[in-house]
């Protein structure tokens, strides 16, 4: 046995989820004391509180004029079902997965819809090859895959002058990366990735071709009422200034819209880039002379700056899943970072999540503990034998 020093500072805030995310910086109950409990969504009060978050979202994001951007209930989840129930179909299809929500995404087109689809995927910490893509064909992709840590580095691949739709699963790059609204049709995410927010709604953005799809083409299959955005032929323009289609709570809208006022405040879109970025470096830094631990993202031009995934590579290890699951208790048990294990689909290690409202000093903090914790169990293992 050896000495393992404890590492003398700690993360002043431990909570490294991947969703729901922790709290903007300095975030209070108090802030939330303008939300109109206890009314209506329809009333004036409730329609100008979802338009404002509508509005803010698309400067931030700086979505283009002539996308529409709609509150949607089931958050990014319900958000992609929407898009793949009342798009896919009109023409063949390619699906791309490299990630569980890609292959959950797999599964509803193939096996619920019974599309005949071109499936191309990758292993956990790497990505489809895009120049193969036929962007003739509707194309369904996650931007950033949430567990496997890795994401796509730019639209370069995705032609301008596409035939097809590009619908895009963006709820861990939303806020943290910048997306290519012209290469993208429709976009998908929810606040309580990279803004912090609170779980249940999910923000679902249609480019021009995308409505032009909705009001020329019908589903051969019902529709659920909370998947139906036409009526008539004609898109419900209602759904995209904040006429939801059910009931949203007035209490995470107003979550929403205090996280996206200090997004304003610290420079936007770039200010919150330039925040995960230094989060993700900070994580890369520590393990890049680091022999018993490594980035699960093969490629580094590929790598996650949101949530960030870790592989131990120690030749001691026998048993993968349980080393992690212990190094992870074992963070969780001194209080220095909750949430950080691995998703239950992915190779067994750690998932740090590096989002804005993640503090660069907390990230800095945590990782000699995950040096501390491995090298712990390491010992533990040891003793054991």
């Amino acid at each position: 046995m050896t000495d393992v020093t404890t590492p003398a500072a700690r993360p002043a805030n431990p909570r490294f989820s991947s969703g729901p995310c922790t709290k903007i910086p300095g975030f209070s109950l108090d802030m939330l004391d303008d939300a109109p409990l206890g009314r209506s969504h329809r009333a004036a009060i409730g329609k100008a509180k979802l338009k404002e978050a509508i509005d803010l979202t698309r400067e931030i994001l700086g979505v283009p004029a002539d996308y529409r951007i709609g509150i949607v209930p089931a958050s990014d989840t319900g958000a992609v079902e929407m898009a793949l129930w009342s798009l896919l179909g009109a023409r063949p299809v390619e699906m791309l997965a490299w990630e569980s929500f890609g292959e959950g995404w797999v599964t509803d087109v193939v096996k619920q819809l019974k599309l005949d689809a071109t499936v191309r995927k990758a292993p956990y910490g790497e990505i489809v090859d895009f120049a193969q893509v036929d962007f003739a064909r509707d194309v369904v992709f996650t931007w950033n895959g949430t567990t496997s840590g890795v994401r796509v580095p730019n639209g370069d691949a995705i032609p301008a002058n596409r035939a097809g739709l590009t619908i895009c699963d963006a709820t861990s790059a939303a806020f943290a990366m910048d997306l290519p609204w012209d290469k993208l049709d429709v976009v998908t995410f929810s606040w309580q990735k990279v803004l912090g927010g609170e779980g249940a709604h999910g923000v679902l953005v249609l480019g021009p071709r995308a409505v032009e799809r909705l009001e020329s083409y019908t589903p051969a299959w019902p529709l659920p009422k909370i998947f139906r955005m036409t009526k008539g032929g004609k898109l419900i323009e209602g759904i995209f200034i904040g006429e939801t289609i059910n009931t949203p709570s007035m209490l995470c809208v107003e979550d929403y819209l205090v996280a996206l006022k200090w997004a304003q405040g610290i420079g936007g879109l770039q200010g919150l880039i330039a925040r995960t970025e230094a989060n993700a470096k900070a994580v890369r830094d520590f393990i890049a002379d680091k022999p018993w631990i490594a980035d699960l993202a093969a490629d580094p031009a590929t790598g996650s700056t949101t949530s960030v995934c870790l592989k131990f590579t120690d030749a001691r290890i026998t048993d993968g899943a349980a080393f992690a699951k212990a190094v992870a208790k074992r963070l969780e048990k001194e209080g220095v970072a909750l949430d950080a294990g691995a998703y239950r689909d992915a190779p067994p290690g750690l998932r740090i999540w590096c989002g804005s409202t993640v503090e660069t000093a907390d990230v800095t903090a945590l990782m000699p503990w995950v040096e501390w914790a491995f090298t712990t169990e390491i010992e533990a293992l040891a003793a054991a034998a």
